[in-house]
């Protein structure tokens, strides 16, 4: 079945279902669809969408997961792309410091994610992935809601970088193989 929903209306009303809904019939056709979304080409412009135009939480929240579930795939994504998805999430955590809390966080999780699985890229003879300490600088000499976002990614990455690959490689496949 190919992926049909178009508008944001109807990702927000399959968010709700998700999250929300009590009943299981209508969550497991909005998890179905939804996960289609991840293999779908339209995947990062329907998060981009849900994450500008989202009105509810759970719209958010649904593009950090799939945008994390995109980015720990076992074929990566190409190294300009994973560096504009790092850099739109920072962005956009900067500009919007008063989201859901657990949206913050499943998007700093994408941050350190994409992080840690590029820290040996080089691009240019850069170590690309590694200026991550400048971004965050950058929150930590903002407002107290940046500060916070801010210690929240380092606090992140942290946990992120001493989990071992093997480990994150099972729990990508236990989140996948739902």
């Amino acid at each position: 079945m190919a992926l049909r929903v178009q508008s944001l209306a109807e990702l927000e009303v399959l968010c709700n279902h998700l999250y929300e809904g009590t009943d299981v019939a209508q969550r497991m056709q909005a998890e179905k669809v939804l996960l289609e979304l991840i293999d779908s080409p339209e995947c990062l412009s329907q998060c981009q969408l849900l994450l500008e135009r989202g009105t509810t939480s759970y719209a958010q929240l649904l593009a950090a997961t799939c945008l994390s579930k995109l980015v720990s795939r076992s074929t990566p994504l190409p190294v300009e792309q994973r560096i504009d998805i790092r850099n739109y999430i920072l962005n956009y955590v900067a500009s919007q410091p008063k989201l859901a809390p657990f949206v913050i966080q499943a998007l700093v999780q994408v941050i350190a994610k994409i992080t840690k699985l590029g820290w040996f890229e080089v691009q240019k003879d850069q170590l690309i992935f590694r200026d991550i300490i400048a971004d965050v600088k950058k929150f930590l000499q903002g407002t107290v809601d940046h500060y916070i976002i801010g210690v929240m990614i380092l606090s992140e990455l942290t946990q992120e970088m001493n989990l071992p690959l093997k480990v994150q490689k099972i729990r990508i496949f236990l989140t996948d193989s739902r």
